[in-house]
């Protein structure tokens, strides 16, 4: 099959030094990308910015921005079977980019900030895509009720979501634990290496072509 997935952080540039961002590694989607390669799925992964190696034998797109990934993601999307969406883009932006550094002058600074495009939200009626879509969903609270929400208002067929208010699993880390909320049920899955948590979800996708 043919497997999109996206992964790390995205960039949102405030000056020609400066940039908002978030504290994805990119690690669970770069291991579900190795996985789905694996097991014999053409995969296409379109990445912000991390300093990860890029697995051997899949089609590689880097971006820097939530708008440069959500061009990608809808330039290529609705050619495919799966849809991964596991990176972390920047819910907003500057609204102003200032082309010379911003210079430190009054003791506050004040930014303002506009939503970006929704590139999960987007992918069922924007993007036209119609194959398995899976979400995630990075929570502080209320993790299974705020993934299942996004799981019905976005459209997808599963939601990974993790509690990022834990230093143990998550952003940073080597490991994951998630609870994956399917239109019927919810499944736990205990912590473990990232990488045995990409083996689950790609086996829940099929053998490859």
């Amino acid at each position: 099959m043919k497997v999109l997935i996206t992964a790390g952080p995205t960039r949102e540039a405030i000056d020609p030094v400066r940039y908002l961002t978030n504290r994805s590694s990119g690690k669970m989607g770069y291991a579900i990308a190795g996985e789905a390669v694996r097991a014999g799925h053409q995969v296409l992964l379109i990445s912000g910015p991390t300093s990860l190696d890029v697995p051997d034998g899949i089609d590689f797109i880097p971006v820097e921005t939530a708008e440069e990934m959500y061009n990608a993601v809808a330039n290529y999307l609705p050619r495919m079977d799966v849809g991964i969406l596991a990176a972390a883009v920047a819910d907003y932006t500057p609204r102003v980019f200032s082309h010379q550094k911003i210079k430190k002058s009054d003791d506050t600074l004040t930014l303002e900030l506009i939503k970006t495009k929704d590139i999960l939200g987007s992918a069922r009626v924007a993007m036209g895509f119609t194959g398995f879509l899976i979400g995630f969903a990075a929570e502080t609270e209320n993790v299974e009720a705020n993934a299942r929400h996004k799981l019905v208002t976005k459209g997808c067929d599963l939601v990974v979501a993790n509690d990022v208010s834990r230093s143990d699993i998550g952003f940073d880390s080597h490991d994951n634990e998630a609870l994956l909320v399917f239109p019927d049920h919810t499944e736990h899955f205990a912590k473990a290496a990232k990488h045995e948590l990409a083996m689950y979800l790609v086996s829940l996708i099929g053998g490859g072509e």
